[in-house]
């Protein structure tokens, strides 16, 4: 495209933040939008579970942006449409801004549960900044128990902040063991049982069965029959992609907005998509299109994305990562590699050189799909090596059908 046209970057997290860096670096040199629906400058989403909860201040989430900008802020704005033959976005009050290139990287909003009084203050669901500093001050006003719904990683790193903060706190989850879907089962009970060790209340496959206003609190009713005088509660119960804007633009918004090996947006030109609303074929694994929720592969997703736009549909290079995450509970550092979930089977992998513990291999077929390792950045290090050489990053040779697979 040419490189002194305007680029429009809908949303402002790490994943639009680092594409538009990458814009600059690579020597575009027209306008750059960033349009975004939350008026706080691009910050740092993992820490809002435990650095800003313990004691942190919003400064301390703040990013750094690693070069000089220059860009068109619109922050505090909400996107209201696509129309990608007319090549431009619609925002509030009929304003219209026209782009000669788009990149979608409006991530996820938390999932809200029906049948929960989100109205009441006392009740929070938890993405964002203004949810952190809500949830301080619900924490702040009483000394109740904290009740958490839902037992992902967002669930169990806010558990771990209550106990470190020596608050009494009950996780609610659908199914055991904790975090057992993304880590496998041996793992996820280790887990569980850390949590329990200190001080958590987990209650599986309980669900809340009543809910009841009072001076002091929100009463919680378990099925289990357990009543819990709750001073706050937290809603951590999934996510889902922010494309309700994208609706009618003729995109593939089933669970994200769907994309090919190269990040172009299938069914507009000149359109890409970054960071946890893009699901697109990771070829290094197979050509299943999936999303990708990990704070490393929004900050890759969005330099390859923004890469592939300036390069074009036909001369872009499939994102190809082997995306990584980590988890801090409790003092214990879970780091993992790969796509653990896609495994079948689990092996203990040896550990290097010099090192005293191994980590958990996850198995397809003889085929490594993901690691996973507790306090052992060494051996995770040289096994997400090795996963690197056991899947090559190569550009395919035929053309991915990702139409066909859309509803896998």
């Amino acid at each position: 495209m040419n490189r002194a046209e305007r680029i429009v970057v809908v949303g402002t997290g790490v994943a639009a933040l680092r594409a538009a860096e990458r814009l600059r670096e690579l020597g575009f040199c027209g306008e750059i939008m960033m349009i975004g629906a939350e008026r706080h400058w691009p910050y740092h989403r993992p820490a809002l579970c435990k650095q800003l909860l313990v004691g942190g201040v919003p400064s301390d989430v703040r990013l750094a942006a690693y070069g000089v900008l220059d860009v068109v802020w619109r922050l505090g704005t909400t996107v209201r449409a696509l129309n990608p033959k007319r090549r431009v976005v619609e925002l509030p009050g009929g304003e219209e801004v026209r782009y000669d290139g788009l990149v979608i990287a409006t991530g996820v909003e938390a999932k809200r549960l029906a049948g929960i009084p989100h109205g009441d203050p006392r009740v929070t669901v938890m993405r964002t900044l203004p949810d952190a500093l809500a949830l301080q001050r619900g924490i702040a006003t009483g000394r109740g128990p904290v009740v958490v719904i839902g037992g992902g990683f967002t669930g169990c790193e806010i558990a771990s902040s209550m106990r470190e903060l020596n608050r009494e706190v009950t996780v609610v989850a659908r199914s055991a063991p904790l975090l057992g879907a993304a880590l496998g089962q041996e793992l996820g009970k280790r887990l569980t049982d850390v949590h329990r060790s200190r001080g958590v209340d987990v209650a599986f496959g309980a669900t809340v069965q009543h809910w009841s206003s009072q001076v002091d609190g929100l009463g919680v009713y378990l099925s289990t029959g357990k009543v819990i005088n709750a001073s706050c509660v937290v809603v951590a119960a999934g996510s889902v992609p922010c494309v309700s804007w994208l609706r009618g633009s003729g995109l593939v918004l089933e669970d994200g907005v769907l994309c090919d090996p190269g990040c172009h947006v299938i069914g507009a030109e000149d359109v890409v998509a970054a960071g946890d609303v893009a699901r697109w074929p990771n070829l290094r694994f197979d050509t299943t299109p999936r999303r990708v929720e990990h704070w490393i592969n929004a900050v890759e997703m969005g330099r390859a994305a923004a890469e592939n736009l300036l390069a074009g549909k036909q001369d872009a290079r499939p994102f190809t990562p082997v995306p990584r995450f980590w988890s801090e509970q409790h003092g214990l550092r879970i780091q993992a590699a790969g796509i653990p979930k896609l495994g079948t089977d689990t092996v203990m992998l040896s550990p290097p050189v010099g090192g005293h513990r191994g980590v958990t291999g996850h198995v397809r077929e003889g085929r490594l799909m993901g690691v996973v390792g507790v306090n052992n950045p060494a051996a995770v290090l040289a096994w997400t090596k090795e996963l690197e050489k056991q899947a090559p990053a190569t550009k395919p040779t035929q053309n991915v059908d990702v139409r066909r697979r859309q509803k896998q």
